[in-house]
C-alpha cells in the first residue's frame, strides 16, 4: 500500500484554491463571470460565515453527500452491478467526511478563523 504525501496533498490543496481564484478573479474571468450570471460580486466574500452557525453546517455536510457520493454511488449500483453492500460502505464514508469537514469549521474557535480568513484575503 502506498503511503499518503500530506505535505503534497496539502500543497496540491492550496494550488488548486489559488488556480480558482484567480480564474474568478478580475484578471481572467471575474468579469465576465459577474456579467453574464447578473450576480453581484460582495466586497468581502465570507465562507466561514456561512458555516457560522453547526446546524447550518451539518445541513451543508448532509447536502453535500446526497448530491454527490450518493448519486454517484447509486449509478455504480445500476450500472455497473457494484453490490449495494459495498456502496453503503463508501458512502457511509463520504457521509462522515462531509458532515466532520463543515462541522469542523462552524465550531472551530471564532477567533482564529477570523485570523485564518484575513490571511487568506490578503
Amino acid at each position: 500500500m502506498n503511503r499518503v504525501n500530506f505535505i503534497a496533498l496539502g500543497v496540491v490543496a492550496v494550488v488548486a484554491f489559488v488556480a480558482s481564484s484567480l480564474w474568478y478573479s478580475p484578471l481572467l474571468f471575474g468579469r465576465q463571470f459577474v456579467e453574464l450570471s447578473g450576480v453581484a460580486g460582495s466586497p468581502q466574500p465570507n465562507a466561514v460565515k456561512a458555516l457560522s452557525e453547526w446546524k447550518a453546517a451539518l445541513g451543508v455536510g448532509l447536502w453535500l453527500w446526497v448530491g454527490f457520493p450518493v448519486v454517484l454511488l447509486t449509478g455504480s449500483m445500476l450500472w455497473q452491478n457494484v453490490p449495494w453492500q459495498l456502496a453503503a460502505i463508501h458512502s457511509g464514508d463520504w457521509l462522515i467526511k462531509l458532515v466532520l469537514i463543515p462541522l469542523a469549521i462552524a465550531l472551530w474557535p471564532k477567533q482564529k478563523l477570523k485570523s485564518i480568513a484575513s490571511v487568506l484575503s490578503q
